[in-house]
């Protein structure tokens, strides 16, 4: 008997857009170096030199951390305003929990609602969200500590969504965001979250 239900293909790519602004790297640090560089042209005020030469030391670092991980995809910006300097990154990694790892929405709440280092209760809400072109997936939100080098730590604000990827067993996408400008948190998550709802399967 001919089945007439369509056979689903294994999505092996994505596609997320950023805005325009943003440089889209391949997770070396040539383009951060090229951003860095644009952006000190910029800044005449010797201490804002200081403050961006650090933002762009722990974008490096970052991105070193990354590709330790396994990250696939990258993008960010150090962009001053008149006021200030918005630093953000987005990154995409292919991840595969395994058929023992619980994923469920419950147990990623449980157990994400606690420090693994020291066992204290920190600020991250657990959420189910729908991407609109992606489906169902599950998103995390909070004030993450990052270890920037080995003596220097940065609190960062952080929105992590996993996307499962249909037809591939227990892989998954995984969309980390992250940005160290904690006073606008609301804007930043906002920005977050309209980045986050590009995400496609290829």
């Amino acid at each position: 008997m001919t089945s007439t239900e369509p056979t689903l293909a294994r999505p092996t790519g994505f596609s997320l857009t950023v805005p325009d602004h943003w440089a889209r790297f391949d997770l070396d640090d040539a383009p951060l170096s090229r951003a860095r560089s644009a952006a000190l042209k910029a800044v005449r005020d010797p201490v804002e030199r200081i403050q961006l030469d650090d933002l762009f030391r722990q974008a490096r670092a970052i991105n070193k951390a990354a590709r330790r991980r396994g990250a696939l995809w990258g993008a960010g910006t150090a962009t001053a305003y008149q006021d200030a300097m918005f630093l953000g990154h987005v990154m995409v990694f292919g991840i595969d929990p395994g058929a023992d790892t619980d994923m469920s929405l419950p147990t990623l709440t449980k157990q994400l609602s606690r420090d693994a280092a020291d066992g204290v209760t920190v600020e991250r809400e657990v959420k189910p969200v729908v991407l609109p072109a992606a489906g169902e997936a599950v998103r995390i939100v909070g004030t993450e500590r990052v270890t920037v080098t080995a003596d220097v730590s940065v609190d960062m604000l952080t929105m992590q969504t996993l996307v499962k990827v249909p037809g591939g067993g227990t892989d998954q996408f995984l969309i980390t965001c992250c940005s160290p400008n904690l006073p606008l948190a609301d804007e930043v998550y906002e920005l977050f979250e309209a980045i986050s709802a590009t995400f496609r399967f290829a």
